[in-house]
């Protein structure tokens, strides 16, 4: 049996994160041990464990810790792995450095473009992982911003999309709980988003559709799936709007797939993606959706088919899209 070590940057929540656990725990059992590697325990430490995958952390310190890379490296030795899987760039450029040192090939996986682009270094660093690993965007788009802006050479990344579970839908007992929990009766149509709570996901341009949605159709609430930094600012922004009796924050929650199957329309509104699980998730779940034209969107939404792609920063749009498909059940 073969040990691959599953190294990840960040611990989450996230789609990233997400990916790692259901990689890890995913491989056959029969012929792959997974183990989870982190630099600081979070949700990913949590939910790796919870589904029986070994996880530890060996916390690293700055630009380049050594006391890090001794640990790691009798870790690697004393566990034989035969592979190592690193996502995103502090994982990916340090995990190569010691597959190289150690002997150990190194997957590695880029989700998203924001973290390496605009420094010197970082472009160096990822011109090198090209060159002693197997290097890997989660979409075509993607893979060109790698090749024009860190300047690898086109032929050293494999594109390699993500994917998610086909569960089916929910049972009818699970809908009916969420639905009392949430209130839901009171309203003919439920539009929702899935993501952390950042900039870049772009909430507040949801937030400012809103109004005009709800002059079409009062009746809907906008159901907000996630946690993150612009939480309180937000909450703020619909309470000066007055759009309070409209707009439920969920937090972090573990049963999208479920939130999924009540939704009339996913909206992802996204400044910027590499490809995102949310949008993957509502599209297994039959959902029409409205999603910015960035990152991997275009290669999974069939505009004006399986959904609609918008300009990023447009409330009118998003509005007008929306309303499109409240107006058009078919």
């Amino acid at each position: 049996m073969r040990t691959v070590l599953h190294l990840s940057s960040t611990s989450g929540p996230g789609g990233a994160e997400t990916i790692v656990k259901k990689l890890a725990s995913s491989l056959d059992s029969r012929r792959f041990c997974s183990i989870v590697c982190l630099f600081r325990p979070g949700w990913l430490y949590d939910a790796s464990r919870n589904q029986g995958i070994p996880t530890m952390v060996i916390g690293i310190n700055g630009a380049f810790d050594f006391r890090w890379a001794r640990a790691f490296a009798a870790f690697i030795k004393k566990e034989r792995v035969a592979v190592i899987h690193a996502h995103e760039f502090t994982a990916n450029t340090y995990g190569s450095l010691m597959g190289q040192i150690m002997g150990v090939p190194v997957v590695a996986t880029v989700h998203g473009k924001s973290y390496f682009a605009e420094q010197v270094k970082r472009r160096i660093a990822y011109r090198y992982v090209s060159r002693v690993s197997r290097m890997v965007a989660v979409s075509e788009d993607l893979k060109q911003f790698i090749v024009r802006r860190a300047g690898v050479a086109e032929y050293r990344v494999n594109v390699v999309y993500n994917g998610v579970d086909v569960a089916g839908v929910p049972p009818m007992d699970q809908l009916n709980a969420i639905r009392t929990d949430l209130r839901l009766d009171g309203y003919d149509h439920v539009i929702g988003a899935v993501g952390s709570l950042y900039p870049v996901k772009g909430h507040i341009h949801l937030i400012k559709a809103l109004p005009e949605i709800l002059r079409a159709c009062p009746r809907t609430l906008l159901l907000l799936v996630g946690q993150g930094e612009l939480d309180q600012a937000l909450k703020a922004e619909v309470v000066k709007r007055n759009l309070d009796a409209h707009v439920r924050f969920l937090g972090f929650r573990s049963d999208v797939p479920a939130l999924l199957s009540l939704f009339d329309v996913f909206v992802l509104p996204a400044l910027s993606e590499g490809l995102s699980m949310a949008l993957l998730e509502a599209m297994a779940a039959g959902k029409p959706v409205v999603a910015t034209r960035v990152g991997g969107n275009p290669e999974l939404v069939l505009d004006g088919d399986t959904g609609f792609l918008i300009n990023a920063e447009s409330p009118e749009s998003i509005s007008d899209r929306v309303v499109q498909f409240l107006w058009d059940k078919e």
